[in-house]
């Protein structure tokens, strides 16, 4: 199992990359949350990766944060959900906004993910609920309340990553209407 590769970012041609370690090219497939976050061509880069092999291809998947690679690796383990689709889903969201779209079980956040339908977002929700926690700390806010107002925000239009943002600094004393309205002046903020 090939689990990191460090080397030089060759190329960067969405979802892949290409990193030459010791001479060799490994061509990458990344979330596009570790893509923005790449450095630029020519530069040192080091990802961790997940190894695929099936009968027609060996395909690497990489990720800058052993958060994305564990999400990604509990993605797989959902039946009807491939590599592709976890990719997508990681595309999407971050590990923060997929933590606490299942903490609240909110499948109809996952359906706006491309690939993501109405079924396998409520088997996402359903078979990820225990095993997120201990991979993604960040879906427990400080707040209790949290994923009501997450849920909120939601119902309001807000996409899920910017719900969760405004919502990942809540202080935990305030009452719930409170909560909301606080949540609402972050995300007038320019």
């Amino acid at each position: 199992m090939i689990g990191r590769i460090a080397g030089t970012l060759v190329e960067k041609s969405p979802p892949q990359v290409v990193v030459v370690a010791h001479g060799v090219g490994y061509e990458i497939d990344v979330p596009m949350s570790t893509f923005y976050n790449l450095p630029r061509t020519g530069e040192p880069v080091e990802l961790l990766t997940h190894l695929v092999v099936r009968e027609d291809a060996h395909l690497l998947y990489g990720f800058l944060t052993g958060a994305e690679r564990a999400a990604f690796r509990q993605l797989l383990r959902v039946s009807g959900v491939g590599p592709k689709v976890a990719l997508a889903v990681l595309s999407g969201l971050s590990v923060d906004d997929l933590a606490a779209a299942v903490a609240a079980e909110d499948a109809a956040s996952l359906t706006r993910v491309p690939g993501i339908g109405k079924k396998t977002a409520e088997r996402l929700v359903l078979e990820l609920r225990d095993k997120l926690p201990t991979t993604l700390p960040a879906a427990k806010s400080a707040a209790p309340h949290a994923p009501d107002v997450l849920n909120a925000l939601l119902a309001l239009g807000y996409n899920s990553r910017e719900a969760a943002a405004a919502t990942r600094d809540l202080p935990p004393d305030l009452a719930l209407a409170d909560a909301i309205r606080q949540a609402l002046k972050v995300l007038a903020k320019p």
